[in-house]
């Protein structure tokens, strides 16, 4: 599900000002901790984590099988089982401790990558002025 709400972020990128597509290729690495650090604070906020699985199962459906009668393909019906997939969300525990601690690390990293980001986005401003 998260994976599909990027898809339309990644094409909005794509059609970013040559500006923007180079500030947004060089700052990936910090977009995704950030991603991380809010995630992180909601676990903390919450007491647990919420994760994604994925759940299968079977069903009856109508199916059609090809049959030559006559020297025509003519299609008849049976009962057959198909499989169906779909997402859901369920809670689960999480060492507070530890989050904690991940979050303490995740926002250092946040530090070193924007303080290494402001070079790299002030010559992409000069390579590509709007």
């Amino acid at each position: 599900m998260k994976r599909l709400a990027l898809i339309p972020l990644a094409l909005l990128a794509a059609c970013g000002t040559p500006q923007e597509q180079c500030i947004n290729r060089n700052t990936r690495d910090l977009r995704t901790v950030e991603r991380l650090i809010v995630e992180t604070e909601g676990n903390l906020d919450r007491g647990y984590a919420i994760e994604e699985i994925t759940v299968s199962e079977d069903y009856w459906a109508t199916c059609f099988d090809p049959v030559v009668v006559e020297g025509e393909t003519v299609y008849q019906p049976r009962m057959c089982l198909k499989d169906r997939s779909y997402t859901v969300e369920r809670a689960k525990a999480i060492d507070l401790n530890a989050e904690a601690a991940k979050l303490s690390s995740l926002k250092t990293k946040r530090a070193d990558l924007a303080r290494a980001a402001e070079p790299v986005i002030a010559q992409c401003k000069a390579e590509y002025p709007e």
